[in-house]
């Protein structure tokens, strides 16, 4: 089955972000595999009926993180894996987000057992790969 992108226009996320984000999840669950081609531009556009630019961009900032290439003639492809980021700069891009949810959590009355359970079963959910599994000792 080919890789579908869908968008939610009121759901507060951009459009090209909602793009982006639906792409590295497929890429890092494995629902879109190196050299898996993606949709073009024009056809993604013409599909989220969404101006071609919206697409562009998200594709822009994808290719500029390594996640997907454009071929010259063929179209864009997932890329092969490779870490364009420090761990450092890894998670100083993870900390904020960390910081949210564990803010939200804590004001909404969660302990913190709660929250890594909730964390624990949403990763779950999410059925990635072996090697993205963290190994426990």
């Amino acid at each position: 089955m080919p890789f579908e992108l869908t968008i939610l226009p009121g759901s507060g996320s951009p459009i090209f972000r909602q793009i982006i984000d639906q792409v590295r999840l497929a890429v890092a669950t494995g629902r879109l595999a190196p050299g898996d081609p993606l949709p073009s531009v024009r056809a993604a556009a013409e599909r989220l009926l969404v101006n071609p630019n919206t697409v562009a961009k998200a594709y822009g900032e994808l290719t500029r993180d390594g996640v997907i290439e454009s071929q010259p003639g063929r179209g864009l492809f997932v890329a092969q894996p490779r870490q364009i980021y420090t761990k450092a700069e890894r998670l100083r891009r993870l900390m904020p987000l960390a910081d949210a949810l564990v803010h939200e959590g804590v004001s909404l009355g969660f302990a913190s057992n709660e929250i890594l359970e909730f964390l624990e079963q949403r990763l779950a959910r999410m059925n990635l790969p072996e090697p993205a599994r963290r190994k426990t000792p």
